[in-house]
């Protein structure tokens, strides 16, 4: 699959479950090129702002972001990079 899929793919679920005031997907796979194992599927870093963050702890945003592109991995996605951060974090 294209990479560029893979990135709307990721942004459909993210923005869907997640409703972020920003987001931002960076396609890191050619970093992993000849990396064994990853089948195929892609290495992304996600930034994401978002208001369902307020209050969390760091841990559960990161489960709230792998449960939203769950259904990607390992298929679609074999490394995720994620930075999330609450409404009042973003500078």
């Amino acid at each position: 699959m294209l990479e560029s899929n893979r990135i709307e793919m990721i942004r459909y679920f993210i923005e869907t479950e997640l409703a972020p005031s920003e987001l931002e997907i960076i396609d890191e796979s050619h970093m992993h090129a000849g990396h064994s194992g990853h089948g195929g599927a892609g290495h992304f870093k996600v930034r994401i702002v978002s208001e369902k963050f307020d209050g969390q702890l760091p841990l559960a945003r990161h489960r709230m972001v792998y449960t939203a592109v769950n259904s990607l991995m390992p298929s679609e996605i074999h490394a995720l990079s994620i930075e999330a951060l609450a409404t009042d974090e973003n500078s």
